[in-house]
């Protein structure tokens, strides 16, 4: 199955916890409270959000992207008060090689909860068990070692560092790679697929 197919389709991932799905423009609120925060942004490429209408203008660009196939991300949704904290998702595919790059991001309020790790599974589970790839990695500003810990906690082994690969914020940052490959994929949290 293409992953235009797929994502054309709104599919939904469900974890214990989360319930992750395509963003919506009502969920403007919810996003901008994390994404206006400096510490949410300070380890990513994406500057803070400047104000709510900026918000709400990013999630009809990506409400046009769901719809063209182009984007590959899922809002975070935590069932017990229903609001999206956070983002989880493919960043980059190569189809041709059958890899895929997972990326996250999470509301401040959230940390420290395994909720970043129980997202990542989850999409790691939706990209080998659905989407067929080979081997899907993850990649951080070494300074960001929460970061390499949620990887490693989703089975994702260390493979090295990218010294000074990324021109972020006005100087190059040395970036770490983490990964792991189908052979190597296990379960380990519950996964519900629907529209796959």
């Amino acid at each position: 199955m293409s992953l235009f197919n797929i994502f054309d389709k709104s599919p939904k991932i469900e974890t214990d916890r989360l319930i992750l799905r395509h963003m919506k423009l009502s969920d403007a609120k919810d996003m901008y409270d994390y994404a206006h925060r400096p510490e949410v942004t300070r380890y990513l490429l994406w500057a803070p959000h400047e104000s709510l209408e900026y918000t709400r203008s990013y999630l009809k660009q990506v409400e046009r992207c769901y719809r063209q196939g182009t984007f590959h991300d899922f809002g975070v949704i935590f069932k017990e008060n229903n609001r999206l904290i956070g983002t989880c998702g493919f960043a980059r595919i190569d189809s041709a090689n059958g890899t895929a790059e997972a990326g996250y991001v999470l509301n401040p309020d959230y940390w420290g909860r395994g909720i970043a790790t129980e997202a990542l599974c989850a999409v790691i589970a939706a990209g080998f068990e659905k989407q067929g790839f080979n081997r899907i990695e993850s990649r951080y500003i070494v300074d960001n070692q929460a970061s390499r810990r949620v990887m490693e906690k989703s089975g994702m082994t260390f493979e090295g560092v990218l010294r000074q690969s990324v021109f972020a914020k006005d100087d190059y940052e040395d970036v770490g790679v983490c990964a792991i490959l189908k052979k190597e994929y296990t379960p380990r949290i519950f996964v519900k697929f629907t529209n796959f």
